[in-house]
């Protein structure tokens, strides 16, 4: 089922199943003694083992981050106001997982990462991309913001490969990305809400739920 959803996966195997078809013709042509044979059919196996390499890589960095069309919903969150400056975030993710904050501050702050490919990239089924990145409290003052106690919570999971961090460590895969950019957005969290963390083209916004 994966291999049919993710062309990423089947161009990997393909560029797997030519390379080892061009090794099998570099020993064929070596065992004939042929004289050019042998080298081009290596490097053409070569190539092919670098481009498998190349587009597992992305595939495999790329699980975690959701496909952004229109507008999509990365979360519903459920806020309850405490004492002191303080509110307890509730994150219900749309996949099912649930997570659970108790932050400081007068304003609930969500932030993003955000990956926008060129379009040569689409038409190896990678779309605009986004992860959302982290959760913290934000006070209305910036006296209290710069001396008061900050909260600040991971929203992303831990993934075997990062893709921002690929991209700025391998020049291979610049040629793919159009734009790269984070996106935030803060609300007012001094009564109990229920919001709505949607990604746009344009970043990140909150939406109150109507009763």
């Amino acid at each position: 089922m994966i291999i049919q959803k993710d062309p990423l996966v089947i161009a990997a195997l393909a560029s797997a199943l030519l390379g080892i078809v061009f090794l099998g013709a570099t020993l064929w042509s070596l065992k004939k003694k042929r004289l050019f044979s042998p080298a081009l059919h290596f490097v053409t196996a070569l190539l092919m083992i670098c481009l498998f390499a190349l587009f597992g890589t992305i595939s495999i960095a790329t699980r975690g981050y959701l496909a952004l069309t229109t507008e999509t919903l990365a979360a519903v969150v459920e806020i309850d106001p405490m004492e002191n400056q303080r509110f307890i975030a509730r994150f219900h993710m749309p996949e099912g997982g649930k997570k659970t904050f108790v932050l400081a501050g007068d304003q609930l702050y969500v932030d993003a990462h955000i990956l926008k490919w060129k379009p040569v990239a689409n038409f190896l089924g990678l779309h605009t991309l986004y992860e959302l990145d982290r959760v913290s409290g934000r006070y209305t003052r910036l006296e209290q913001e710069i001396s008061q106690k900050r909260t600040v919570y991971a929203l992303s999971r831990e993934k075997p490969l990062d893709l921002f961090e690929l991209r700025h460590r391998f020049a291979a895969l610049k040629f793919l990305v159009d734009a790269e950019y984070g996106s935030a957005t803060f609300i007012t969290a001094d009564k109990p809400l229920t919001l709505r963390i949607l990604v746009s083209t344009t970043g990140l916004l909150i939406r109150k739920e109507t009763p």
